[in-house]
C-alpha cells in the first residue's frame, strides 16, 4: 500500500494498472462519524487533486482528492447506504473507489506504510 500526505491509502489490485483508494484510519478517527458519502461516477477521468468524493461526519463535511490521474473503474456502492464502513473497516470494507491510473510511477513518490506512520 501506498499513502499520500492527505491521509488517503492506494492499495495495487493488479498488473493493469488498477489501485483502490480510501482513508486511513487515522483520518476516518479525526472525521468521527459517517454520516454520508457521495461517490464519483464510474468512467469519469480525474486529475491528481481533482474533488472525487464527498463525504460528511457528524464533525464536518470534507472532499476526497484523487491522488493520481486516471479512471474511475468502480465506485463501493454499498457506502451509500452505510457510510460507517470507512469508520468500521477504513483499510477494507470502507474503500471508496477503484481507479485505473494513468502512470503507475506517480505511486514512487508515495510514503509506505513505515514512513506514513511517521509521517502520523
Amino acid at each position: 500500500m501506498k499513502f499520500t500526505e492527505e491521509h488517503e491509502w492506494l492499495r495495487p489490485e493488479d498488473e493493469e494498472g488498477v489501485v483502490t483508494v480510501g482513508i486511513t484510519e487515522h483520518a476516518a478517527t479525526q472525521l468521527g462519524d459517517l454520516v454520508f458519502v457521495e461517490l464519483p461516477e464510474e468512467g469519469r477521468m480525474v486529475a491528481r487533486h481533482d474533488e472525487v468524493v464527498v463525504i460528511e461526519s457528524v464533525k464536518a463535511a470534507s472532499d476526497i482528492m484523487a491522488p493520481v490521474d486516471g479512471e474511475i473503474v468502480e465506485v463501493n456502492s454499498a457506502l451509500i447506504d452505510n457510510p460507517a464502513l470507512v469508520n468500521e473497516d477504513p483499510l477494507g470494507d470502507g474503500w471508496f473507489f477503484k481507479m485505473k491510473v494513468a502512470d503507475m510511477a506517480d505511486l514512487d513518490a508515495m510514503m509506505d506504510e513505515a514512513d506514513y506512520k511517521k509521517f502520523v
